[in-house]
């Protein structure tokens, strides 16, 4: 089968590009591994900023379908020592400019902005082959094939396009979250809650940071971060839940009860969620016909940017396709130059910035001044 513009990875990028190529009357398919939308959770809140997520939506013309998803309230922020003394209580007066949604929500406004048939799922990719002239197959599990002249990958960290272009794979950054959720958690976990607050809690220290959110309902969702090596998580045996759970806590022995509690009294069992990274600044020369987007192109450690570069990735690179349709090489290298640049910014800006005051002395003051200098 011949898909004039192939897809891999039906994620926020992914699918941004297909909305925007869709309205703009560009057909498309995406090709997902996953069996369906619901085969796994799609993990927590994100924020979505004014300059640069928000623009996407825009473009896709979806932000209608945005604001009814956007969660009131929770831009509210709250930084605590370990001590449990509020250090920041910053509340959410409407102008911050990065309103939250759970990440599930805005990946369904996008699939159900889509054509029925458009995203084909279980279609897991297991190689890639170049055809010359900047056409290429794509071999799936299942032994089908498809052909395409524009193949782009947007199927994240260990992306099976990326090859095609760069010989770059991700290395571990040194650090990990452990995840773990609190529900119904005003009335059965109410010190957690009030520490928490109406938005973001963070409670920072050097190589160790509780991170928390109130999602939507009454649940909190909590992310452990340590910064430890591989063989440290590998001696942690994930599959007990108690023992994993009293181990991480160890870690924060002598911190305040309502902090810890959001790892002791974790409603579910405690997940590893190791942080991956390419290069800073990762580029490739140009090749016809392929392109990377999101994850797949610039893979970085959490800094606030990942998703909504994945959604400005999608919508620019889709106006690029729409606005050249008789010369693809022009529309991928306007893309990718302003990608490059783009996407190297918050690596070695707010990426490097938040390393260095996470392994400082004085962690908490250090995210206070930066939060109140930009205006976080």
């Amino acid at each position: 089968m011949h898909t004039p513009v192939t897809i891999i990875g039906a994620g926020l990028g992914g699918l941004t590009l297909a909305r925007v190529l869709h309205v703009r009357g560009v057909p498309v398919t995406v090709y997902e591994a996953e069996s369906s939308p619901s085969e796994r959770t799609q993990g927590g809140m994100l924020d979505i900023h004014d300059y640069n997520g928000q623009l996407a939506l825009k473009a896709a013309g979806l932000m209608n379908e945005f604001h009814a998803i956007v969660l009131e309230g929770r831009q509210a922020m709250r930084v605590l020592d370990r001590d449990g003394t509020v250090l920041l209580d910053k509340a959410d007066d409407g102008t911050g400019g990065r309103p939250e949604v759970q990440r599930s929500e805005l990946r369904r406004i996008l699939l159900d902005s889509l054509p029925a048939g458009t995203v084909r799922w279980g279609r897991k990719v297991s190689s890639t082959r170049t055809l010359g002239e900047g056409r290429y197959e794509v071999t799936f599990v299942d032994g089908d094939t498809v052909s395409t002249n524009l193949l782009v990958g947007a199927d994240g960290a260990w992306s099976r396009i990326r090859p095609l272009l760069s010989t770059a794979t991700p290395e571990y950054t040194g650090t990990s979250f452990v995840e773990t959720y609190l529900f119904d958690a005003d009335t059965r976990h109410p010190a957690a809650a009030k520490a928490v607050g109406g938005g973001m809690l963070i409670a920072p220290a050097p190589g160790r940071e509780i991170f928390a959110h109130r999602e939507s309902g009454d649940t909190l969702h909590t992310y452990v971060a340590l910064a430890r090596p591989q063989d440290w998580f590998d001696a942690i045996d994930f599959t007990d839940a108690a023992a994993a759970t009293a181990r991480i806590a160890r870690e924060f022995d002598g911190w305040a009860p309502e902090l810890t509690a959001l790892i002791t009294d974790g409603d579910t069992a405690p997940v590893l969620r190791p942080h991956y990274a390419l290069p800073t600044g990762h580029r490739w020369d140009r090749v016809p016909g392929v392109t990377l987007l999101g994850d797949a192109a610039h893979l970085a450690p959490p800094n606030g940017e990942g998703a909504n570069l994945a959604l400005l990735d999608g919508a620019e690179l889709g106006q690029a396709i729409a606005g050249h349709p008789d010369d693809i090489e022009v529309a991928l290298t306007e893309y990718e130059q302003a990608m490059f640049l783009r996407s190297a910014e918050p690596a070695t800006f707010e990426g490097v910035e938040l390393s260095e005051i996470f392994s400082g002395d004085n962690t908490s003051h250090g995210l206070i001044d930066m939060i109140t200098e930009k205006g976080k």
